[in-house]
């Protein structure tokens, strides 16, 4: 796994960085960028690019600027279980232990500011916007973590779905349309299923008219959500 530094946290204004650096512009660039960051290092990544694995030391935690990012763990039998899917804003990786209880990596093409865990508390003082930020996502996260455990271990193999899909069109979309960031298997081992349970799932919630599902893609269309919200309930 590459190692990467973050910053001291100082305030460097960008317009103090180009007094400093000028003549420099590579150094100023730098220095600008982490200025806009704050107290992070951006990071991009490619598609299934892993960030890191399971048991590898919990130096950072992670703020998904664009694309999606999954947590999960692989089972002894090499079976995955996706955790979470992790969209632009949610923050992730931030661990009471000194190492990862699962492993990440990127969905697609995807950018996330990585902060140092130990700076924490200095994180929250020096912005506290942002300390509020990572605690509300904390609790969030503990509060799809109770769902999920309850979606697993009650929920028939239509009402997982239905629940996804509510769940996705209000955590991405503005509207009833939009365009799921992972594949059919991605969804099959966040839910439990197999890939051909949700594939015959989807198929049958667009015959009834509950969705609409483009032809080739990943695009969906929610037509009915009273009926998926009783099957969701």
């Amino acid at each position: 796994m590459q190692a990467y530094t973050a910053n001291n946290g100082a305030r460097v204004s960008a317009a103090a960085a180009a007094v400093v650096f000028q003549g420099f512009p590579a150094t100023r660039a730098r220095v600008a960028d982490k200025a806009a960051t704050l107290s992070g290092v951006r990071r991009t990544l490619t598609r299934g690019e892993e960030i890191f694995a399971e048991g590898d030391s919990s130096d950072f935690f992670y703020k998904v600027v664009s694309g999606t990012v999954r947590t999960y763990k692989l089972l002894s039998d090499g079976r995955r279980q996706i955790d979470e899917f992790h969209l632009a804003g949610d923050i992730f990786g931030l661990e009471p232990s000194e190492q990862h209880r699962f492993s990440a990596e990127a969905v697609d093409d995807a950018s996330v500011i990585m902060f140092r865990r130990r700076r924490f508390a200095a994180i929250s003082q020096d912005d506290p916007a942002l300390g509020d930020q990572v605690m509300a996502s904390l609790m969030r996260n503990l509060e799809r973590a109770h769902d999920h455990m309850m979606l697993l271990g009650r929920k028939s193999a239509q009402e997982r779905i239905a629940t996804f899909l509510l769940d996705m069109s209000k955590r991405i979309a503005k509207g009833d349309s939009f365009d799921l960031p992972m594949q059919r298997s991605d969804i099959a081992d966040h839910l439990g299923l197999t890939i051909e349970t949700v594939s015959r799932t989807l198929t049958q919630f667009a015959r009834d008219g509950l969705i609409k599902l483009a032809a080739a893609s990943r695009s969906v269309v929610l037509c009915n959500k009273a009926a998926l919200r009783q099957l969701d309930a």
